[in-house]
């Protein structure tokens, strides 16, 4: 019987000495995905808070074929995204649920940064002489946040040349038509 309490004993003494499990790039991610969630939303009614969202040392990557800069800045995304509004329209359709936590590239451990998976409906809209044209993009974007919880590192991927060439050209049957009343 003393043998029986002597084991469990030294159970508890194992058990009691273990270290506290540190969960505090969990509390991060979920933390940094409501932010991202936000910029998703935002970005779709084209009302981003960028003060709340961005650092002011915030660099996007420019993964673009062709790009002519490795990132651009803050002032830079403000004054790309006003003017993407104007000429499109963006709605989310997937679920913005499909986050997952990124990892820090030498560690190999979750670090609260957040990786997304989405596909986007980009719509130019009608006009008095064309009709609405739509595509669909599937992106895959990662964001990266500085201590106060602020996204100072973009990255999205996706066929925007594609996207691009296919709203911006005109419908073959147009295209044909056009070309016999010439």
């Amino acid at each position: 019987m003393r043998f029986i309490y002597a084991i469990l004993c030294v159970s508890f003494l194992f058990v009691g000495c273990q270290p506290k499990v540190d969960n505090s790039a969990n509390e991060a991610f979920e933390k940094n995905s409501k932010t991202v969630l936000t910029l998703l939303e935002g970005f779709q009614k084209e009302s981003i808070d960028y003060a709340a969202i961005y650092s002011d040392s915030l660099a996007v990557q420019t993964t673009g074929y062709g790009a002519t800069k490795e990132s651009l800045n803050l002032e830079e995304i403000k004054e790309s995204n006003k003017e993407i509004w104007t000429k499109f329209d963006f709605k989310l359709v997937t679920d913005p649920v499909s986050l997952l936590p990124g990892v820090n590239a030498d560690t190999k451990m979750a670090d609260g940064s957040v990786r997304y998976y989405g596909a986007w409906e980009v719509t130019v809209p009608a006009t008095d002489s064309t009709e609405a044209k739509s595509g669909v993009i599937q992106l895959y974007a990662s964001y990266d946040f500085d201590a106060d919880g602020k996204v100072n590192n973009q990255q999205s991927y996706g066929d925007f040349t594609g996207l691009m060439n296919h709203l911006n050209s005109k419908d073959k049957e147009m295209a044909e038509e056009e070309a016999m009343e010439e």
